[in-house]
């Protein structure tokens, strides 16, 4: 009888093993970083910033939603985000 061929183990990203997914990519916020002046910058840096910039969204995100849902309305547009900072 022959053995099954077992695939080897994948390797879990890091924003896999904490248990969150990451929306915005790192390569993009480095660029930015860099573009504003920052030589080097740390990876660490760059998690930090991209968990920020997330928060921030899902704030912005929810009090639209809000602005929409009492206007019984469906879409979200550029006007109820910019209402909300």
């Amino acid at each position: 009888m022959a053995k099954k061929k077992t695939e080897p183990a994948k390797k879990k990203k890091a924003t896999e093993s904490k248990g969150r997914s990451a929306y915005i990519a790192k390569a993009p916020i480095r660029r930015l970083m860099k573009n504003e002046g920052a030589g080097l910058v740390a990876e660490n840096a760059v998690i930090l910033l991209i968990e920020e910039l997330t928060k921030a969204a899902k704030e912005v995100t929810k009090e639209a939603v809000k602005l929409v849902k009492s206007d019984k309305r469906k879409r979200v547009t550029a006007a109820d985000i910019a209402a909300c900072e």
